[in-house]
């Protein structure tokens, strides 16, 4: 992040006096409606006129009723809908010189000179010749009489700014498009009732994607037996392999997965299909398969929780490119890094995804995955170790524990399950700690294998066990029994009663030598309150249960009278969950412990929804985290809204309760627990090395106890003494949260007249310094 060149300017004057319009072209994806919807009140925040074009390029080529203007209400309740409101089309017609002046004369007419593209690689390549060629196309209008001079100088220069909508996820230069974790949702929803029933008969599945990234990840999320995608043929013979893999009895599963990407590839060039793969199983092994081609429902459904919240930061951040946009700035690309939103050089990115198509044409498949980018190339290391067992010839006579702590989420197991299988890759010896500290203290150990596990990663809840106990007063039992099992390292998954237990046992060292060996907290809590983690395992989960009932609750009220829904979600202290949900479901307020509220923000909200109500938007919604006050609670809240409400709008409230930590975990809560065990089990078996000395471990030093957790891009292992500075004990939460930045977009989203921070924005970044030099 940079200083913002003008750091004087009022965020809602930036706009005055320009026009901006959005379309979205090509294939559509969930939560295009969301970017729509924050590009559409952002820019009018700014005092910009905002535009529709319906159809996508096709609208711009024909103009007339196709560019229309935008209005504050006009994107009002769109962010729970798939698809794309204003329609997307295939255009020929843009592809042509001709077509691209006829809508180069459609936006000199509405003096539009900045454009914001939704779309995959291909319409955002075609915004960029079309921004190239602008200066051209202009002199061409002057001389043919379709503009005058004064319109041509007054639109002397396009800005073009593209947010990748695709579900796909196959544009480089982004961790996440716009719409890959619905269509995820949507491919783990089919695939979990499918397997369901296939688990009683022992049948194979075969599940065809549409496209590598999606294949690979379901592939993780779902444990599946094998994966065929292009970037990676399998390797000569993988017939003889994939049947011995299917007939290990060892394995203990009567179910097998196989994903299949469109496009697989053996090594020879020659396609690997479905087809080929059931033929393949059924003549050698006899086995009952049955295929399922996903094919569009991958597209269909609501976008998940993290769709809109990324659709609405995108919209947001690109509002501000373009408007930050001189001559000399090149069209660029608003993209997600870890969780850090960053422009790119438009081009850069589409040269960068050229790059992997030809390395894979060349037969360069190594090259293709890392010029895809560490999180699919994270995502294909991951894979290949977990799917697979394959464990060293020679065991480590290391013993490694795992267990839970805290309240139970959606998650745990995952990872748990990667745990586990990590450590038997490593050679470890592996025991499972049931019912948390107290489990610990009273011998419930036990040694837990790569069959253990299976079937794990999708269950919600912790099949281990968890309690809330901290070790403080159990110490003596703890010690006996770390002793007692040979235990010479931990894994403690759990939320702020794990990160706790963990200070109390690193603290318990000046006095039990057996406290001293390595040691990781993993953060699982719907609450997202652990220091050292901008995520934990579960939120995800909980988050979208939040935001679909949100959904549901603000469905009921469709076609009566207008009403207010006062909403209490969990998290302790903690407002992460109040305010995402509050961003993806589109609140109009939500109440949390980290910004005080007081009689006077009670008495403006009040006054907003009033006003809201004077429009054609029907219904508001209020989101309260549980502990935001002791005075103003929940109770407190409904009765003032129905008092001052009386006459223009009428009050409902609800108390999600514990239905937030139930239920099977997200895409992202699998692959997140996936990821952070294997991790775990990798730093532990480098840190015992470090910590063997005179024929026994010993680990002591500060850095010997880590959190691991998601630091902006990468996950990252921090002390635990390091974090305590910066944890308010009290209220269980860390003192700095990074998505405390983000209220603002929730507020100005719902129209309320506050002043946006634009003393920093992201910088320009490149990726060209990432590519990798194709050999010929």
């Amino acid at each position: 992040m940079s200083k913002d060149p003008h750091p004087t300017m009022d965020p809602t004057k930036m706009g005055l006096g320009r026009s901006i319009a959005v379309l979205t072209s090509g294939g559509d994806a969930q939560g295009m409606n969301a970017a729509v919807r924050a590009t559409v009140r952002v820019g009018l925040y700014t005092g910009a006129k905002v535009y529709f074009v319906h159809e996508g390029y096709q609208g711009l080529v024909d103009g007339g009723e196709n560019i229309c203007p935008a209005t504050w209400e006009s994107v009002s309740m769109m962010l729970q809908l798939g698809g794309t409101v204003i329609g997307s089309a295939r255009c020929k017609d843009f592809r042509t010189r001709e077509g691209r002046m006829k809508a180069a004369c459609n936006l000199v007419k509405l003096e539009i000179t900045n454009l914001c593209v939704i779309g995959g690689d291909g319409s955002l390549t075609g915004a960029n010749e079309f921004r190239t060629e602008w200066s051209g196309l202009l002199v061409d209008l002057v001389r043919a009489g379709k503009i005058t001079q004064e319109e041509a100088k007054k639109s002397s220069h396009l800005n073009i700014v593209g947010m990748v909508g695709s579900i796909d996820n196959d544009f480089c230069g982004t961790d996440m498009t716009i719409g890959t974790d619905s269509a995820l949702h949507r491919i783990i929803e089919v695939m979990d009732s499918i397997t369901t029933t296939a688990q009683r008969s022992g049948q194979l599945l075969l599940f065809v994607c549409g496209c590598r990234y999606l294949a690979l990840v379901t592939a993780l999320a779902c444990a599946a037996d094998w994966v065929f995608i292009p970037e990676m043929p399998p390797d000569d013979g993988w017939e003889d392999h994939l049947c011995r893999r299917l007939t290990d009895v060892t394995r203990g599963s009567r179910l097998n997965v196989i994903i299949v990407a469109e496009g697989a590839l053996a090594k020879d060039g020659k396609p690997i299909s479905s087809d080929l793969i059931k033929k393949l199983v059924t003549d050698r092994l006899g086995f009952d398969t049955r295929t399922t081609v996903l094919g569009h429902v991958q597209r269909g459904g609501t976008p998940s929780a993290f769709d809109r919240i990324l659709g609405s930061r995108m919209g947001v951040e690109a509002v501000m490119a373009l408007l930050e946009a001189t001559p000399d700035t090149p069209a660029c690309v608003v993209s997600l890094s870890g969780n850090q939103a960053v422009r790119l050089p438009l081009m850069e990115c589409v040269q960068l995804t050229k790059d992997v198509t030809a390395a894979m044409s060349q037969g360069k498949f190594e090259e293709a995955i890392k010029l895809r980018g560490k999180s699919f190339e994270n995502n294909w290391n991951s894979y290949k170790l977990l799917a697979h067992i394959n464990p060293p010839d020679v065991k480590s006579n290391i013993n490694m524990a795992v267990m839970n702590i805290g309240a139970p989420c959606a998650g745990m197991n995952a990872a748990v399950r990667a745990t586990v299988r990590m450590g038997i890759i490593q050679g470890h010896n592996m025991l499972a700690v049931h019912d948390g500290f107290e489990g610990l203290a009273h011998g419930q150990i036990e040694p837990i294998t790569w069959n253990s596990v299976s079937g794990w990663i999708g269950k919600g809840g912790s099949m281990l066990g968890t309690k809330r106990t901290l070790p403080g007063k159990l110490l003596d039992e703890i010690s006996q029994n770390l002793a007692r099992f040979n235990i010479h390292a931990l894994v403690i998954i759990g939320g702020f009663e794990a990160y706790v237990g963990g200070l109390e046992l690193v603290q318990a060292r000046e006095k039990y030598e057996e406290m001293c060996i390595p040691m990781v907290i993993i953060p699982a809590t719907v609450s997202n309150n652990v220091p050292g983690s901008e995520f934990s395992i579960g939120t995800d989960t909980a988050l979208n249960t939040i935001t679909s009932t949100c959904d549901r609750i603000k469905q009921s009220a469709a076609g009566t009278k207008r009403r207010v829904f006062i909403v209490e979600t969990m998290g302790g202290y903690c407002g992460y969950l109040a305010t995402m949900a509050g961003l993806a479901a589109g609140a109009d307020a939500a109440y949390i412990f980290e910004e005080k509220i007081t009689i006077r923000d009670l008495e403006v909200n009040v006054r907003h929804l009033v006003e809201k109500m004077k429009t054609t938007v029907k219904r508001g919604l209020i989101l309260r985290n549980e502990n935001c006050s002791s005075n103003y609670t929940t109770d407190f809240i409904f009765n003032l809204y129905s008092e001052e409400g009386k006459g223009v709008f009428d009050c409902r409230k609800n108390v999600l309760g514990h239905m937030q930590q139930g239920g099977t975990p997200t895409p992202f809560d699998r692959n997140f627990g996936t990821k952070m065990g294997a991790k775990s089990i990798l730093w532990l078996t480098e840190k015992l090395k470090d910590c063997y000395r005179h024929g026994r471990i010993f680990a002591n030093t500060p850095d010997s106890a880590c959190v691991l957790g998601m630091r902006k891009r990468s996950l990252t292992f921090q002390p635990l003494a390091d974090l305590k500075e910066d944890t308010d004990f009290e209220h269980r939460i860390p003192k700095t949260q990074w998505w405390l930045k983000i209220r603002p977009i929730m507020k100005i989203l719902a129209k309320y007249d506050i002043k946006l921070d634009t003393s920093e924005h992201a910088d320009m970044e490149h990726v060209i310094s990432k590519r990798i030099p194709l050999r010929k």
